[in-house]
């Protein structure tokens, strides 16, 4: 099939059970390929293709997304985390 194939994927990776370590990643790919991605550890958009530097440089200006990017450790890992973890707990 001809076209194109453009997604964003949403990951929040830990380790401990105090989510001390927990990092919030938001990738941008086009066609199986990844161009560019935030890190809340890093705290910015880190371009992974020639493509991406110039979408790396455009979201990196806009202080605003970037301060929702850093909370979503927070707001969207940490939040959701508890309660899948607490609902997988509950059964063993």
């Amino acid at each position: 099939a001809d076209g194109y194939y453009q997604y964003l994927t949403s990951e929040c990776v830990y380790s401990t059970s105090d989510y001390s370590d927990m990092v919030f990643l938001n990738s941008m790919s086009f066609n199986k390929v990844v161009d560019l991605q935030f890190n809340s550890t890093v705290g910015k958009y880190v371009a992974l293709t020639e493509f991406g530097v110039k979408q790396a440089e455009y979201f990196n200006k806009d202080q605003a997304l970037l301060q929702q990017k850093k909370a979503a450790v927070d707001t969207f890992c940490r939040h959701n985390a508890q309660i899948i973890d607490s609902s997988v707990r509950d059964k063993t």
